[in-house]
C-alpha cells in the first residue's frame, strides 16, 4: 500500500479555464483541500489567469481532451509526480445548439469526444493515484435525464456521464472513494 501521508494532495480539474471548471478550482482553493490544484485546458493564458486568482500552488495542463497524445501526457505527469488525487473534477464538456442537420458530423464526434471519452479517459487515469477520502465529481446537466431536442448529442453525452458515473460508484463501493 502506498504511503499516502507523504504524498502530495493533488486535486485534478478539467475544464478549469472557465465555466464551472474554474469555479471548482477557486472554491478548492478557498477550502485549502490539495497542496497543489492541477488546473486542465486548451489555452494556457486563461489557465495562467485561473492560477494567478489562487492561494495554492497551481499546475497547468494545457491539453486538448480529446487528443489521444495530450490524455498520454497527463498520464505520464501522474506516473512521473506519483500524486495523491484527492479531488478529480471532469468540468470540461460542451454543448452544440442545432438539429441534426445543423450540427456537423465534426461537431458531433467533438461533444462525444470531450463529453464521454475524455470523462473515462481522465477518470481512469486517475483513480490508480486516488484511495481513501478521494472524490470524483463528473459534471453532467440535466439534459442528462430526458430527451433534448436541438441538443440531442449533448443530452445523449450527459446521460452517458451520468449512467458511467452511477456504474463507476457501484464499483468503488467500499473504497472510500465517492
Amino acid at each position: 500500500e502506498r504511503e499516502s501521508t507523504m504524498q502530495k494532495k493533488v486535486a485534478l480539474i478539467t475544464g478549469a479555464s472557465s465555466g464551472i471548471g474554474r469555479e471548482f478550482a477557486l472554491q478548492l482553493d478557498r477550502m485549502q483541500v490539495a497542496d497543489e490544484i492541477w488546473i486542465c485546458a486548451r489555452k494556457k493564458p486563461d489557465l495562467e489567469a485561473v492560477a494567478h486568482e489562487l492561494d495554492t500552488p497551481a499546475k497547468i495542463l494545457v491539453a486538448d481532451l480529446t487528443n489521444a497524445d495530450d490524455i498520454a501526457a497527463i498520464r505520464s505527469t501522474l506516473k512521473d509526480e506519483q500524486p495523491r488525487v484527492t479531488y478529480l473534477i471532469n468540468a470540461a464538456g460542451f454543448g452544440k445548439f442545432g438539429d441534426w442537420q445543423t450540427i456537423s458530423d465534426e461537431a458531433a464526434a467533438a461533444m462525444i469526444d470531450l463529453n464521454c471519452k475524455a470523462v473515462v479517459e481522465m477518470t481512469r487515469a486517475a483513480l490508480p493515484y486516488m484511495d481513501r477520502g478521494g472524490r470524483i465529481i463528473q459534471v453532467a446537466s440535466a439534459a442528462a435525464f430526458l430527451p433534448l431536442p436541438h441538443m440531442n448529442v449533448y443530452a445523449a453525452s450527459k446521460a452517458f456521464v451520468l449512467r458511467y458515473t452511477r456504474a463507476l460508484r457501484w464499483e468503488l463501493a467500499g473504497s472510500g472513494i465517492v
